[in-house]
């Protein structure tokens, strides 16, 4: 997965300059759920900013290594949605964030694969992430940093991709840790994050351990 691949989004965090290179991190099947599952909110007890992010997925279904980006949409097999929700609290506990990415069932992915032929250029598409009806993040796929295929393309240069691998994009602007004051989810809230040609992606929060 990515994080700061948008500019409004790496502006809003204070960053000044865009990264040079992608700024990669993992997520464990562990903290991922499926549309309409019920995503948890950690106990207050250890953490209380869990944060909303909407996301392109792009799924991988001819694998490869150092894949040009040229040819790199040719190895995708599809398209969804994903929630990556974050638990800022613990990502702040060193300068790697994997930890507040991985709490368990934090994460959504779907509803669906939509294939790649029904979206020939994934620099095109609207994306919005809704909480409790409002829309709190609104953008295009376009103002990514580093573009799907370029992505692949880095991401197959220090890895072998292999069909089944998921690709997050990483989040527009407006996520809660930047509001003033913050505005984090809580247990009863609705989040959805909907992308255009793809589909809508849906969740409530519930109390997780």
């Amino acid at each position: 997965a990515l994080a700061l691949n948008y500019k409004l989004h790496i502006e809003e965090t204070g960053l000044t300059t865009s990264p040079d290179y992608p700024q990669i991190f993992h997520r464990m099947p562990i903290c991922q759920v499926g549309h309409e599952q019920e995503l948890w909110a950690p106990s207050l007890k250890l953490a209380e900013a869990y944060d909303y992010e909407g996301e392109l997925a792009v799924i991988i279904g001819t694998g490869g290594r150092a894949i040009p980006a040229a040819s790199a949409l040719d190895h995708v097999c599809g398209y969804s949605c994903y929630f990556d929700g974050s638990i800022r609290d613990w990502q702040r506990h060193t300068r790697q964030i994997t930890a507040g990415k991985n709490f368990d069932s934090t994460g959504g992915f779907g509803p669906w694969m939509v294939t790649a032929d029904e979206i020939p250029d994934p620099q095109t598409l609207e994306l919005m992430t809704r909480l409790n009806g409002k829309v709190e993040q609104h953008c295009s796929t376009g103002q990514m940093v580093f573009s799907v295929a370029q992505l692949i393309e880095y991401c197959s240069t220090w890895t072998t991709l292999v069909p089944g691998d998921v690709i997050v994009t990483g989040t527009p602007g407006g996520v809660g840790f930047k509001r003033t004051p913050p505005m984090f989810m809580k247990v009863g809230d609705a989040v959805e994050v909907e992308i255009e040609r793809v589909g809508t992606l849906q969740h409530e929060v519930r109390s997780g351990s």
